[in-house]
């Protein structure tokens, strides 16, 4: 299995490094990208929400809230759909709460627990993630390029140490090819 798992590796890191680039060099395409599908989730999930509310055997109060989130996404999809720059601002919204909820609770669970190892960095990453998130809710627009910008900057940089590990994997199978084929091999006598 090893012998033909670096070829995976080796195809992982190439698509990552072509869908990089081309998030990288058009951040705008790929927003508008990013936000057609957004608004198609929406969409999905709005539908799925609204039939389980019917469908589903729950109490009334969960037919209640299955409905209302799923008429909630439906009504975001419409908006979206009929307007993309609402759903790229939606879509900027919704990650930048994403930012400030993973900050709050990272932090505060750092902060709360003195013997947390790597304690100091977790508040840190807390504190930066918090930061994004009020930068993506100042800025929306501005802030959600940038970081389809750092996005196709990390998957190009990502894809290249999948090709390198792909060739690691490859060396390292012919290694343990070589070392069964000794080990097999009838003693000398």
């Amino acid at each position: 299995m090893l012998q033909h798992l670096w070829k995976t590796a080796l195809l992982s890191g190439i698509l990552a490094i072509i869908l990089g680039a081309l998030v990288w060099f058009w951040p705008a395409i790929s927003v508008f990208v990013a936000a057609v599908f957004f608004a198609a989730y929406l969409l999905v999930t709005g539908i799925t929400q609204v039939v389980f509310a019917f469908a589903l055997h729950v109490s009334a109060s969960g037919r209640v809230l299955l409905f209302l989130s799923g008429a909630a996404a439906l009504i975001l999809a419409v908006m979206c759909i009929r307007n993309f720059g609402n759903a790229v601002l939606l879509l900027a919204i919704w990650i930048g709460i994403g930012f400030i909820f993973r900050g709050v609770a990272t932090a505060v669970s750092a902060i709360s627990d003195p013997h947390l190892p790597g304690r100091g960095w977790e508040i840190f990453i807390g504190v930066i993630s918090l930061i994004a998130g009020v930068i993506m809710l100042a800025a929306p627009f501005d802030s959600i390029e940038t970081l389809t910008m750092v996005v196709g900057i990390w998957l190009v940089v990502l894809g290249v140490f999948e090709v390198i590990s792909a060739f690691g994997i490859r060396s390292a199978s012919r290694d343990l090819a070589a070392l069964r084929q000794e080990s097999q091999a009838p003693a000398p006598q």
